[in-house]
């Protein structure tokens, strides 16, 4: 055989060793990082749920997830441990220097605010989605039912 027709096999030989190695230090680096954790310590799971360890054994882990909500998870499942500041910004809100935002300042949960002026901000009239209330559709049905009772009678 030709040089040329084993070099295909070399290069699809070697990339597959880099490939595993590759893979091998990445599971390296989450193993060292989950036997890493210590109680009071900030994580996300591998489904996206944030929250402080409480306790940590051989496999598995205990979760604060909230008052009173402690679950329990193998330590496979915890994603990522967070430093301190990063877990206080992504569940508490907080920024390091996060000063000048006092407990009085009101955020809108939509963009409204932003667009409205002093005339749609005065007017409470309601904007028709083409929903009626129950009460107004049954009062459209029983006008309704009069007038066809009228056009019949006549």
């Amino acid at each position: 055989m030709s040089l040329v027709t084993l070099l295909p096999f070399i290069v699809l030989i070697g990339a597959m060793f880099l490939m595993t190695r590759s893979a091998k230090k990445k599971q390296q680096q989450a193993a060292t990082m989950r036997n890493e954790m210590q109680p009071g310590s900030g994580v996300r799971t591998i489904g996206g749920m944030y929250a402080t360890v409480k306790e940590v054994h051989d496999d598995a882990v205990l979760l604060d997830a909230g008052p009173g909500v402690h679950l329990m998870f193998a330590k496979n499942a915890i994603g990522a441990v967070l430093s301190d500041d990063e877990y206080n910004r992504i569940v508490h809100g907080e920024e390091a220097g996060d000063d000048e935002l006092t407990d009085d300042a009101v955020v809108p949960d939509d963009a409204s605010s932003l667009t409205e002026t002093d005339e749609t901000a005065a007017d409470d009239s309601r904007i028709d989605l083409g929903k009626k209330d129950v009460e107004a559709e049954k009062a459209d049905d029983a006008e309704a039912k009069k007038t066809d009772g009228e056009s019949d009678a006549k």
